[in-house]
């Protein structure tokens, strides 16, 4: 019994389907290789467009009766969705250009304040001391005025010195004549 073979189910069904895949693969060959069977192919090919496309005119037609949808619609409306997102996404990075934008200039609005208010107080020193150098240099004109006005003093000092001395010697002249009269009456 050593050399008997046992039944197999599965090798009968496995054998059984190889040859009916052959002998199926034989005929579609043979179908498919004929010129009759390409012009009847060719034929209902374009018959089952015809009706697909009269089916499809027909269902559109029915959809807009009912103000439905198409899958045309639905098409558009995703296409248009899809851009929208993409425009979105566009003025989202332009709006965060911005931001850094304004983000740079509040720092230089910043910056500028800082030298503002050091200006400002560079200024405010800068009049101090113009009203303290304002108020010195009228001092200084006091001061220039009393000067010319002791200078003139001193001019009229000196013309009346000089008058005095004149006066001196007109006196001493007329002393020393009146001496000599009296000297000249005496004797």
């Amino acid at each position: 019994m050593a050399g008997s073979k046992t039944y197999d189910p599965y090798e009968a069904w496995k054998n059984l389907m190889i040859n009916w895949e052959k002998q199926a693969n034989d005929v579609i060959h043979f179908w498919t290789n004929s010129r009759d069977y390409i012009k009847w192919s060719q034929g209902a090919t374009d018959l089952q467009l015809r009706y697909l496309e009269m089916f499809q005119r027909n269902q559109q037609l029915l959809l807009t009766q009912l103000q439905l949808p198409t899958k045309k619609d639905l098409a558009n409306v995703a296409k248009l969705s899809i851009q929208t997102e993409e425009k979105l996404d566009a003025l989202e990075e332009q709006l965060w250009n911005v931001e850094d934008a304004i983000e740079s200039t509040n720092k230089q609005v910043g910056s500028l304040t800082e030298v503002s208010r050091e200006a400002v107080k560079v200024i405010k020193q800068l009049k101090t001391e113009q009203k303290r150098d304002k108020k010195e240099l009228e001092t200084i004109d006091e001061i220039h005025f009393e000067l010319l006005e002791i200078k003139r003093e001193l001019a009229e000092m000196n013309s009346l010195k000089e008058e005095i001395a004149s006066l001196k010697a007109q006196l001493a002249g007329s002393k020393q004549d009146k001496e000599k009269e009296l000297a000249a009456l005496t004797k």
